[in-house]
């Protein structure tokens, strides 16, 4: 998956394809979809969700550009997987989902790999997390219409927003 789907498609940050080669992407895929886990396309995860696609969570955590200090809020937590690979590459990271379930599941999974430097809310992503603001770096899994400005009003100076508008 690393280099015949990410380093060949420009992928090039090394300790973002380490990330990738470290997180076990089938441990975040349903078991009748195990057999589809390093396919580069998204998956089924329950409540109308996906997985995304591995070059999508790669290409956006690279444009992160996260470094071992940060604090990163990603929106959207999803089965965990994007989670996973954000945490191997920031001091902490604060993930916020909507649905309860699916923050759950991902929480059992983290948890079970050894992940002790993830947090976990449940709420609307668009708030963000206010009370653990600012944060270096923010990724949306999800689009949205327009910029949400909470979630600009919580990076700090320098952070680096990572989020698909809709067009």
């Amino acid at each position: 998956m690393v280099e015949g789907q990410l380093r060949r498609r420009g992928i090039s940050d090394e300790r973002v394809l380490e990330a990738f080669l470290r997180v076990p992407r089938h441990r975040f895929v349903a078991s009748d979809h195990q057999h589809e886990a390093y396919r580069d396309s998204p998956l089924p995860i329950g409540l109308n969700q996906t997985i995304s696609q591995p070059y999508m969570v790669a290409i956006m955590t690279e444009k992160a550009e996260l470094l071992p200090s940060d604090r990163v809020l990603e929106i959207g937590t999803g089965s965990g997987y994007q989670a996973a690979i954000l945490a191997l590459l920031c001091r902490e990271g604060y993930t916020v989902e909507r649905h309860s379930a699916l923050s759950l599941r991902a929480q059992t999974v983290l948890g079970e790999l050894g992940y002790s430097n993830i947090f976990f809310k449940v709420d609307d992503g668009s708030l963000g997390w206010p009370e653990h603001a600012p944060f270096d770096a923010i990724v949306v899994t999800a689009g949205a219409p327009t910029l949400p400005r909470a979630l600009v009003a919580q990076l700090a100076p320098s952070g680096r927003l990572v989020i698909p508008i809709d067009e």
